[in-house]
């Protein structure tokens, strides 16, 4: 896992731009804090900040192979699980190696096959290659989006990065947002190659981009098809926990402490039991929680349990070396820790509390632990949020988890806030919502109702899931820390996605293909509880202290959030005695923006 950024310029000398590379380089210094390296010719120049995991001393970037043509040089962030085999091939094919690192597979993948490599890596990654041979750069993201990967075209070539704040630190690119960088921003979707800033793109999953002098051309090497489903139901139940099992053996190879995130829920719990039940060792699992949080819970609608009972039932089950990381109101709160999350993220979204503790949950594990495997994406790909599973939301022709947020008053979007209402979002909403069911072939035997279900898996699996991908990577890599994601395994994906939705409910309950495959690994009481999303602080004292920190906004006079946020709402939410779930984001947000104004000082355009 790294931080990668370059550049390509066919018209200027960009050996006289080092400074400019160097600056580009270090914004990535969070993601890569063991090494840094620059790869400089006359057309192109790349940058890597390494987070060393697989081969520590022989994984240098960036890396480079010398041709008689001319060199092959790449710089490469995550991982390829499959890169033993690939290897093995390669030297079969006459391929010598001077490291053991996966990132020498990869380069010398390209040289064997070119873009073609894509179509044989199992991981998660994105990588940039410039080949001098042809003057061509190849840009490649993985299948569903794990790692993030930029672009921005400029007059004579193009920059890129994993995050926009190295494309942003090149002074060709100003930090630019027009309205559907915010409709993007505040719509809950992440629209494929969307990126928030203007001019700026984002490599879609499953591409590859090329640049030349002729201009940038983008071509899919993997999309989520539909295709007929033939196995019965014992054996799709097989299959997932044979699919399971191997992802997991592949995903935890590493150089360095690795570990699992665990939150009681079906999934972690899943990981952590076969991960547990791969290793000679006890795994290292580790939990969020909120000072006073199982004591004084309060159910609500989106979550019935606390967490930690069932991550104790976990642990003790399959014997983890286990830690608890208790978080209280004032970190959570804590501007610094905003001030962290909102650069990491490059724009001022965010879900609140939980971006600040998922950042202090990574920041607390990585003092331990350079990988950790977690239970993000089984949601999405076996059908676990409540909007699979309410009968209007199943219908509805909208997006579901709007839909569903529209049920339990979650989003916050009908304020008096005049920045908000400005962007005609149910507009946007519309518009892209049926752009993206377009992209999905139905089968001849598929009744109205499963193909409905496929629909709304679909739109789960490449809208919905890459919002959550992204942030986890973002708040992750902002401490240094590698998370790997095994059920984002495409062949899984797959396999799932095409199997019909009576048998991903077979037992009446959410997530029945995970829950048949890996419940003779748990504990009964997380075979039997109900699906609970990553948790949110209940203290009343986190909402009075963002309260506070909007009061002393308000008084600092004309701050520039008051231009996209109403400045007597604002009053009115600082000063309500009962902060409620919806007052706290709208608080949050305002805060959010505030950070993100005084951080990239945008230009913002109509």
């Amino acid at each position: 896992m790294c931080g990668i950024t370059g550049w390509v310029s066919y018209d200027r000398d960009l050996t006289r731009e080092q400074p400019t590379i160097d600056a580009m380089t270090e914004t990535m210094s969070c993601r890569g804090p063991d090494a840094a390296g620059t790869w400089v010719a006359r057309d192109a120049a790349l940058g890597h900040r390494r987070l060393a995991v697989i081969d520590i001393p022989g994984g240098t970037q960036p890396m480079s192979v010398s041709t008689p043509q001319g060199d092959v040089a790449m710089v490469y962030s995550g991982e390829a699980y499959n890169f033993t085999e690939l290897r093995a091939e390669l030297e079969a094919r006459g391929e010598r190696f001077t490291t053991s690192s996966d990132t020498e597979v990869v380069l010398r993948g390209y040289l064997q096959w070119g873009e073609a490599v894509a179509d044989r890596l199992n991981g998660m990654y994105a990588f940039a290659i410039w080949d001098a041979r042809t003057h061509k750069l190849v840009m490649i993201r993985d299948r569903m989006g794990i790692k993030p990967f930029y672009f921005h075209p400029t007059a004579d070539g193009v920059l890129f990065g994993s995050e926009p704040k190295a494309i942003l630190a090149n002074p060709l690119v100003k930090a630019i947002v027009d309205i559907d960088g915010f409709r993007e921003m505040a719509g809950f979707i992440k629209t494929p190659g969307h990126a928030f800033y203007k001019g700026m793109k984002e490599v879609v999953p499953g591409t590859i981009v090329t640049v030349t002098k002729e201009g940038i051309r983008e071509r899919t090497y993997w999309r989520l098809e539909t295709k007929q489903h033939t196995d019965d139901l014992e054996t799709t139940v097989s299959r997932v926990r044979e699919l399971l099992d191997d992802i997991v053996r592949r995903q935890l190879v590493s150089d360095v402490p690795e570990c699992v995130l665990l939150s009681g829920g079906l999934d972690s719990s899943a990981i952590t039991a076969l991960s547990a039940a791969q290793l000679d060792i006890p795994v290292r699992s580790f939990a969020v929680d909120f000072v006073g949080q199982t004591e004084n819970f309060q159910p609500d609608d989106v979550r019935a349990t606390p967490d930690t009972p069932y991550v104790h039932d976990v642990a003790e089950h399959v014997k983890t070396d286990h830690s608890d990381i208790v978080l209280d109101h004032r970190e959570l709160a804590d501007p610094d820790v905003r001030r962290k999350v909102i650069t990491a993220r490059d724009m001022p979204t965010g879900m609140g509390d939980m971006d600040a503790s998922l950042y202090l949950l990574f920041k607390a594990i990585r003092a331990e632990s350079t990988v950790a495997l977690s239970g993000e994406s089984a949601d999405e790909i076996f059908g676990g949020y409540k909007q699979f599973h309410d009968p209007e939301v199943q219908l509805a022709d909208n997006w579901p988890w709007i839909e569903m947020f529209r049920k339990t008053d979650m989003t916050g979007l009908d304020s008096p806030d005049s920045g908000w209402n400005r962007l005609d979002l149910p507009g946007y909403w519309r518009e892209k919502y049926t752009a993206a069911v377009a992209e999905v072939d139905r089968l001849d035997t598929e009744d109205d109702f499963t193909h409905r279900m496929r629909v709304n898996s679909y739109l789960h699996l490449t809208r919905f899931v890459r919002m959550l991908l992204d942030r986890k990577d973002r708040m992750s890599m902002a401490v240094g820390l590698e998370v790997r994601v095994p059920f984002c395994d495409h062949r899984l994906v797959e396999y799932v996605y095409n199997t019909p939705w009576s048998m991903k409910t077979y037992d009446g309950r959410e997530k029945s293909l995970l829950r048949g495959a890996a419940k003779d690994v748990l504990p009964e009481s997380v075979v039997r509880r109900v699906k609970s999303p990553y948790p949110s602080t209940q203290d009343p004292a986190y909402g009075k202290e963002i309260q506070r920190q909007v009061r002393d906004l308000l008084a600092e006079g004309n701050h520039r959030v008051f231009d996209l946020t109403d400045r007597k709402w604002a009053q009115s939410l600082a000063t309500v005695d009962e902060v409620t779930g919806r007052d706290r984001g709208a608080l949050e947000r305002i805060l959010n923006m505030a950070v993100w104004l005084d951080i990239y000082r945008p230009e913002m355009v109509s």
